[in-house]
């Protein structure tokens, strides 16, 4: 499975409605901390994805424009990037898929210790 792939399957996950139900935000809690652990591993080969693709591409095309037409560094860099606009795209995807299943777990804590207290105050009469 390529990393787009495992991305859009993370992104999935991360669309779906959780209820309030206890049960479900602990079974979503523990898919979150796997996919915590998953897109950061993902973002770091995605990286090294793009760092290889900037290697190869500078190598390649930037040097030799560089040189014929004498492009200014800031030049260079907008080049670059345009080559490497998917390599770009992959990285800060996955950057936020991973910022999104945290924010998701402390979230989902938070509706836990609500359910829990108000299960509490429930069995006390408070």
């Amino acid at each position: 499975m390529t990393l787009n792939e495992e991305a859009t399957q993370i992104q999935t996950f991360l669309e779906i409605h959780c209820s309030d139900n206890p049960v479900e935000i602990q079974d979503r809690l523990r898919m979150l901390a796997v996919y915590i652990a998953r897109t950061g591993k993902m973002l770091a080969d995605a990286k090294k994805l793009l760092n290889q693709r900037k290697t190869q591409e500078i190598k390649n095309t930037v040097i030799t424009l560089a040189n014929e037409y004498h492009l200014s560094a800031n030049v260079q860099n907008t080049l670059l990037k345009s080559i490497c606009v998917e390599e770009l795209y992959l990285v800060d995807w996955l950057d936020r898929l991973n910022a999104t299943c945290v924010h998701q777990s402390a979230s989902l804590i938070t509706l836990l210790s609500y359910a829990k207290e108000e299960l509490r105050l429930s069995k006390t009469g408070y």
